[in-house]
């Protein structure tokens, strides 16, 4: 092979890594010459570099002797001196089971950073959370946020049961459980379908909180979302209505046009939500994110 020919193979090979690492979260880093590299390194900007691009949240990471590594690096992210931290399970592929709710999205740890920024919007209060996905979101404000009561929902089975999961690896106990920490929130996960869940199925959960965070992926999630929204504010007719925060990120400015301009029709007044200064997880730094207050 040509010299030139065997560059342009090493670069085509390079870049098929970088992708691939960017697309995956890692449990270990697979090679064994880049732990030695880390091992040896005498700052920090050589992990930093690989964990932007590979560990989307702080995860727990099981595999010595990288685990030392993650967790100095993943400490200095949160910056709280509880020193808090989510352990999630999740799937390494973007579709699974049919669903993209095995993964956690930007938006997501959007949301989370948010809510750490801002307790007092859910201490001592029933939040629901809206496709709650992997479950980022939610075990961050249980932790962060001392809320009275969290329900994680979601209409995918596969979904329920890794978010069951996640919610035990991180020390919490479902409703159900008598073994529960009289200081942790009632902790629980619902089967939610946003097309045939009624008034009155709504009603049993009285949430003075409700988000949402990157689930307005097409407009029939969109039409379904509002309906859901309308629905929640019919529960509490003669009390006052939740706050409602959707984070989002902006792939497509006509999906989000199309939300706002639902929300009008359902007479749901919105305001967008200032960006937050501090930034916590290593999402993608491109990325746009938006976040929206409506008054139901």
């Amino acid at each position: 092979m040509a010299p030139e020919e065997n560059a342009g193979t090493e670069l085509l090979l390079q870049s098929f890594e970088r992708r691939f690492l960017a697309a995956r979260t890692l449990r270990s880093f697979p090679w064994q010459s880049l732990e030695a590299k880390l091992r040896d390194s005498s700052d920090s900007e050589l992990l930093r570099d690989i964990l932007h691009k590979t560990v989307k949240h702080p995860v727990c990471v099981k595999h010595p002797p990288s685990v030392k590594y993650a967790r100095c690096f993943l400490s200095e992210l949160i910056k709280k001196p509880s020193g808090g931290s989510v352990t999630l399970s999740e799937s390494t592929a973007i579709i699974s089971y049919g669903t993209t709710g095995l993964v956690t999205w930007d938006a997501a740890l959007y949301l989370a950073e948010w809510a750490i920024e801002n307790p007092a919007v859910f201490t001592n209060r029933t939040v629901l959370e809206l496709g709650s996905g992997a479950g980022l979101t939610g075990l961050a404000i249980c932790k962060m946020c001392r809320p009275r009561a969290y329900i994680f929902s979601d209409c995918h089975s596969r979904v329920l049961e890794q978010l069951r999961g996640n919610v035990l690896l991180n020390g919490l106990s479902l409703e159900a459980d008598i073994t529960a920490k009289l200081d942790s929130p009632r902790v629980t996960v619902a089967q939610l379908d946003w097309d045939v869940a009624t008034v009155h199925q709504l009603s049993a959960f009285q949430p003075d909180v409700v988000i949402a965070a990157d689930v307005l992926y097409c407009p029939e999630a969109i039409m379904s979302l509002v309906g859901v929204l309308r629905r929640l504010a019919a529960c509490r007719e003669h009390q006052r209505a939740p706050e409602v925060y959707v984070a989002f990120t902006v792939r497509n400015p006509e999906t989000c046009q199309l939300f706002t301009t639902e929300l009008g029709r359902a007479g749901i007044r919105w305001e967008v939500e200032p960006r937050h200064e501090q930034k916590l997880f290593p999402y993608e730094e491109h990325l746009e994110m938006a976040m929206l207050n409506l008054t139901l």
